[in-house]
């Protein structure tokens, strides 16, 4: 395998420590013991013109007195002595160093230093991990480089975490014991080394089973679509906990597209396109990277749940409709060998309480419950849930039960209290590095479960088969919005009907006689909307005249638009059909290129939300999930006595819809199609907002 181009920082022969130092505490004295405690078995020299001997080792006045070069330089100095190091670094031609600094100064003067130490670090080629980091944890090779205290890591792992955040990485990596690290690292100001660097480098260790990211922005979207197609496509699932979800000037959005598809939601459209695993904590990013480090692999169906207390057992059903995890469906044989465990009185179902009266055979029977709960064909995965002991203690009985059931069926199994607390539990940690994890808290394993069973649904997707658009409509059209500055919503609707997506046809008017001539070539009732440029929202502006009967009606109503807002307008018949008014559109995110908003619409689309984010292009099989899940989508199976909707019509045209933003993500910055009537039979987009991309 070809070297990876950062393995001089992160792997490197020889490491120098400017900034050295005896006292016990210091950044310079954390260094070196926290290499010796990772069993670093390279070259360390220290660095400091205030000492001779540092740790045992000759110390050296300065980076250019050194009898060797070092591959990377650990900076344990001031703000204040950093640039100049930086630039006799340089001069001398190493190319790897570690910053834990902020690089803020006092009275500085603009260019700041830390614009300063990038530039410098960029033109020279230099890998730099940091500034304002916490350092990295390469445990598999035995290069603890941080300047903080931290926990013993006794052997490597399988479990990579990137974080953009200092707490992010330590208030995991040191207080997670269950969890084995392989490799783990703060990335701070990523002066030249990205977290997608990183990530694209966790990816590439052989031991890698997960990955956690604790992401605050991508600086690099591309390289990190990149990293997320390479952890597809080796199936190593990676689990984000993105923060920073407000929406960015929604308000000023132009299209409901636009205000609807901000820039969270585009996060999560691609973490969803890509499998990527979204979590809302640091407690549910430690929890489902324990589940996901465990050996077994995830079969197919819901969840099982054995519990000692019916009342627990009740709020496992509970919480697990809340997370939308879904408990397996337990058939007649697997219920029948139940019954034949359970005291008289306590049902046979999933999640069980199979306690009863307990007694001496209480043990023997719960354990025989939960294997015959793993043994059904619809169980995914099981839990014991219990409380634990006096001290937080995990009562050594229930493992008994984790062993068995694993061992007779190969599948995951977890033993999870029903509070917070164990993780600092010895044999909670030691089971856990055994294979058979210990969790803390129904919600945190239910959230691990769904992370699982979501990442098992993306493994087994088809590949989708992909709609695809006329060649010679692509070329005329991409050659006829070349020429314009701005397109009417007429112009709109005919660039997407001819590209297959249901229309409304409508006629751009000016003047009256133009109304007249319009209106003689559609039938009653009609649709009268403004059509003068810079008018988005026509309904906000009163600029839609709905179910016109009538020549005469028709001229009153032109007339009263006219004075308003101005002579253009579009005339279009009525649709009248019941249905669902829903909205589709594309909008641009400025790091990820063209979304599709998918979702209920109308004039209330952004006061009700119900909407969706997809990456484009999807196919009409992952449109129709999406709308599922959304709050309103029983509404299309019809309620109340109104018939159900053609969702597949819809979910059709969506995907349509999502090839099209691809192919012109060039030329247009936004559509909108709002409303789409979606009716028994057929979908038809009755309005068209079309925004083209300055040029």
């Amino acid at each position: 395998m070809t070297e990876h181009r950062l393995r001089p920082l992160l792997k490197p022969a020889s490491i120098a420590v400017l900034g050295a130092s005896n006292r016990v505490g210091s950044v310079g004295n954390e260094v070196f013991v926290n290499l010796r405690k990772g069993g670093f078995s390279g070259t360390i020299v220290a660095v400091n013109p205030a000492y001779s001997e540092v740790e045992g080792l000759p110390c050296y006045a300065s980076l250019s007195e050194l009898p060797e070069l070092p591959e990377h330089v650990i900076f344990a100095i001031g703000d204040q002595r950093i640039e100049a190091a930086l630039d006799e670094l340089i001069a001398l031609g190493i190319k790897a160093c570690t910053i834990f600094s902020a690089l803020i100064l006092k009275d500085d003067q603009a260019p700041l230093l830390k614009q300063r130490i990038q530039s410098k670090a960029q033109k020279a080629g230099l890998l730099v991990a940091g500034a304002n980091g916490m350092g990295f944890y390469n445990v598999r090779d035995q290069v603890l480089a941080g300047g903080f205290d931290t926990r013993e890591h006794r052997y490597p792992g399988n479990v990579s975490l990137i974080s953009q955040s200092g707490a992010g990485m330590s208030g995991i990596v040191d207080c997670e014991q269950r969890i084995d690290f392989n490799f783990a690292v703060s990335s701070g100001y990523e002066l030249t080394v990205s977290m997608e660097d990183y990530l694209d480098y966790a990816l590439d260790l052989p031991e890698t089973r997960v990955v956690g990211l604790f992401l605050e922005t991508s600086r690099h979207p591309q390289k990190l679509v990149a990293a997320f197609k390479k952890a597809s496509a080796r199936n190593i699932p990676i689990v984000v906990l993105k923060v920073g979800r407000t929406a960015l000037a929604a308000e000023m959005a132009l299209s409901h597209s636009g205000a609807l598809a901000g820039t969270d939601e585009s996060y999560s459209a691609v973490f969803d396109h890509y499998g990527v695993q979204r979590v809302e904590d640091m407690d549910q990013l430690a929890t489902a990277l324990v589940m996901f480090a465990q050996p077994q692999a995830t079969a197919g169906g819901g969840i099982v749940c054995l519990h000692d207390s019916g009342g627990e057992r009740q709020l496992m059903i509970d919480l697990a409709d809340q997370f939308s995890v879904p408990l397996a469906q337990l058939d007649t044989q697997t219920l029948a060998r139940l019954k034949g465990l359970l005291d008289p009185g306590l049902p046979a179902v999933n999640p069980l309480d199979g306690w009863g009266a307990g007694g001496a055979h209480a043990p023997a029977n719960m354990a025989a419950c939960f294997t015959a709960l793993l043994e059904d064909r619809d169980a995914a995965l099981g839990a014991v849930v219990h409380d634990r002991g006096p001290n937080s203690e995990i009562y050594p009985s229930y493992m008994e039960y984790l062993h068995q059931g694993q061992g007779a069926t190969g599948k995951p199994v977890f033993l999870v209290a029903n509070r917070q607390g164990s993780g600092s539990d010895n044999l909670a940690i030691t089971s856990t590095q055994r294979g058979f994890p210990v969790i803390d808290g129904v919600s945190q394993f239910l959230v691990g479960a769904r992370c699982l069973l979501n990442y098992r649904d993306f493994q087994q997707r088809q590949a989708p088969e992909m709609p695809t658009l006329d060649p010679q409509k692509v070329i005329h059209w991409r050659q006829r919005l070349q020429s314009q500055q701005q397109v009417s919503e007429v112009l709109a609707s005919q660039f997407l009907a001819d590209l297959d997506i249901p229309m409304v046809s409508g006629a751009e008017v000016a003047t009256e006689s133009q109304l007249i001539e319009a209106a003689g070539r559609l039938d009653y009732p009609l649709v009268l909307k403004t059509a003068e440029p810079g008018i988005a929202h026509k309904s906000d502006q009163g600029g839609v005249i709905l179910n016109i009967p009538s020549q005469a009606r028709l001229l009153e109503a032109y007339q009263h638009l006219a004075q308003r807002l101005g002579s253009a307008a579009m005339l279009a018949p009525m649709v009248e059909s019941a249905g669902v008014e829903m909205i589709m559109g594309i909008s641009t995110d400025k790091q990820f290129g063209p979304v599709v908003v998918l979702g209920f619409g109308g004039i209330y689309a952004e006061l009700l939300k119900d909407t969706t984010v997809l990456l484009p292009p999807f196919d009409s099989a992952t449109a129709a999930e999406a709308i599922g899940r959304l709050r309103m989508s029983p509404m299309l199976a019809g309620v109340r006595g109104s018939p159900a909707v053609d969702i597949q019509a819809y979910a059709t045209a969506a995907a349509r819809l999502s090839v099209l933003a691809v192919e012109f993500a060039d030329l247009i910055a936004e559509i909108d199609i709002n409303p789409v009537k979606v009716m028994a039979s057929g979908c038809l987009g009755l309005d068209a907002l079309m925004l083209l991309k300055s040029r």
